[in-house]
């Protein structure tokens, strides 16, 4: 087994959980409490020791085991997570799976369905390590609870992405891969050259994230033009002028985009947030005062802020992201023109945690719909200041 203190960083949640639903496990069997857990990860033949905080029966047929995510100093959201996981034996009845896994307090859940979210990383492996576990003749129902899952994932766009009620159990692999990882940026400028290569003369969409990617699938937005460049938006957009890129078109969370007003163009919250202080001097800009502007300032996320302020002045609202959008369109022009001569035309499209556009800049707005498919096939875009009333 791997030594403890080295496998005990950089792990991806689903691997924590697994190690913290062992232990649950192996307690209810009536094993005594050891740590650390020995995981086995895919395509590995040593096992990894992970280590947990405490595991204890609650009767004969249920046990309870808690520990905590450690995934390393690159990503804090995650660090220090809480994860209880209580185990349930039950009879095994015909036409039930074996090992049942149930969302509990602060686990993301799919909306339309209510069921967990959980990657297909994050199921296998559960299965690979615990199955062999399970107790003969029996099945056992897993409770996985976040206790502060609910309000961590108020930081992240899970709703954009169909997601409710706490963090996501996802994953693609047993180690975390940053979106500020170096090797992002490598692989984000090898496909900017190819979509380039193919598209001299078109735009192309610098899409934020996972979820800025399927929404621009979906909104019908031409896969081949697309571009994810996690955190390294500063250094993509000058790769796309060095490159005589003509257009460019900012797609993603207005959560992240609002750095980029405030000239923040590496976006990773390791380098810099500053968001609320970005969103409060131009709201103040265009005439937010007292108590609005508080509310601003402490509200958990940009988007609850930009709502706050849309049922108390619709009309404020609307100039302020305007302004936001106009800004973050200028900003990108100004930081591409320090770098080099070649300045494309840039354009920004944001949308919200109801998988809507939100709004685009004056030049996004004319780019996404040269972008998109024919009139009456999707949503049209809005002019920038026009915005759902959800």
């Amino acid at each position: 087994m791997s030594n403890a203190s080295e496998s005990a960083k950089g792990y991806s949640l689903p691997v924590w959980v697994t190690a913290v639903a062992m232990a649950a496990l192996h307690c209810l069997r009536g094993e005594p409490f050891v740590s650390p857990v020995s995981v086995q990860l895919p395509r590995e033949t040593i096992p990894h020791g992970l280590p947990v905080q405490q595991a204890a029966p609650l009767g004969a047929d249920t046990a309870l085991a808690m520990g905590r995510c450690q995934p390393g100093d690159h990503l804090d959201l995650t660090r220090d997570l809480p994860i209880w996981v209580l185990a349930e034996r039950l009879p095994r009845e015909r036409g039930h799976p074996a090992l049942q896994l149930l969302p509990g307090a602060g686990v993301g859940v799919h909306a339309d369905s209510g069921r967990i979210c959980a990657s297909n990383f994050a199921l296998a492996l559960l299965h690979q390590n615990l199955e062999p576990l399970l107790p003969p003749q029996a099945a056992v129902r897993l409770t996985l609870v976040f206790p502060t899952g609910t309000r961590l994932a108020e930081r992240t766009s899970n709703r954009a992405f169909g997601v409710v009620d706490g963090l996501a159990l996802l994953g693609m692999g047993a180690r975390v891969q940053p979106s500020a990882a170096p090797d992002q940026l490598a692989a984000a400028r090898q496909r900017l050259a190819s979509v380039l290569e193919a598209r001299p003369h078109d735009p192309v969409v610098l899409v934020l994230g996972a979820n800025g990617w399927d929404l621009a699938c979906r909104h019908g937005l031409p896969e081949a033009a697309l571009v994810k460049v996690g955190n390294w938006i500063g250094p993509l957009l000058v790769e796309a002028a060095e490159r005589r890129c003509r257009q460019v078109l900012l797609w993603g969370y207005h959560g992240k985009l609002l750095k980029l007003a405030g000239g923040i163009f590496h976006t990773h919250h390791h380098v810099a947030d500053g968001r609320a202080a970005v969103l409060t001097a131009f709201a103040a800009l265009a005439g937010v005062t007292g108590p609005d502007l508080e509310q601003l300032h402490k509200a958990p996320t940009v988007e609850a802020a930009l709502n706050h302020l849309r049922h108390s002045n619709p009309d404020l609202s609307s100039r302020l992201e305007a302004r936001l959008l106009a800004e973050v369109e200028q900003q990108a022009q100004a930081y591409v023109a320090r770098h080099g001569e070649q300045v494309p035309e840039m354009g920004v499209v944001v949308f919200d945690g109801h998988r809507q556009v939100r709004g685009a800049g004056p030049h996004g707005r004319r780019l996404l719909n040269a972008l998109g498919p024919p009139t009456g096939s999707r949503p049209q875009a809005r002019k920038a200041g026009e915005y759902d009333a959800s």
